[in-house]
């Protein structure tokens, strides 16, 4: 089987989806975004496989979901997976810094880079919420769907 995918409107624009074979996401992109997706050859369309995620986002962005609740799949290192993962548990509504998602996943406040990157190349924009991580300052930092997203994302969320 091979991997599917379709496109979702929301208030960042269209949103591409894709998943595995299993019917797991495996990446949520925005236009434009540094290290996005795209539709490649031999990839179906199929927007049926995509239901309860187009669900689950049109609620995200109409206030009424906290949590997203999707089966996903993602391939990255042993390093970026502890990152992505640590992500996950930062709630809706509140943010973090990059020198926190080190100290959660263990890593030396040296890592704060790595972790930064690792951060970036996110596949699940939205679903996983690299948004919700700033400067140690409080500062909005890059954002790989860019930052004016990022100010949206957070808008909504209540956090700014």
């Amino acid at each position: 089987m091979t991997t599917v995918w379709t496109r979702v409107d929301s208030p960042l624009g269209p949103l591409l989806l894709t998943a595995d074979p299993a019917g797991a996401l495996t990446s949520v992109s925005v236009p434009g975004q540094k290290g996005g997706r795209t539709v490649q050859e031999g990839r179906r369309h199929e927007p049926a496989a995509f239901r309860a995620a187009e669900d689950q986002l049109a609620a995200y962005f109409a206030g009424d979901l906290k949590e997203f609740r999707l089966p996903f799949s993602t391939a990255g290192s042993e390093f970026r997976e502890r990152v992505w993962n640590a992500l996950d548990l930062v709630p809706y509504g509140a943010t973090t810094t990059y020198g926190e998602i080190a100290a959660r996943i263990g890593a030396s406040r040296a890592a704060v880079r790595a972790v930064g990157g690792a951060i970036g190349a996110n596949p699940l924009l939205i679903v996983r919420p690299c948004h919700r991580v700033i400067g140690a300052g409080g500062s909005l930092t890059g954002y790989a769907g860019g930052l004016e997203r990022k100010v949206r994302l957070l808008t909504l969320e209540g956090s700014l």
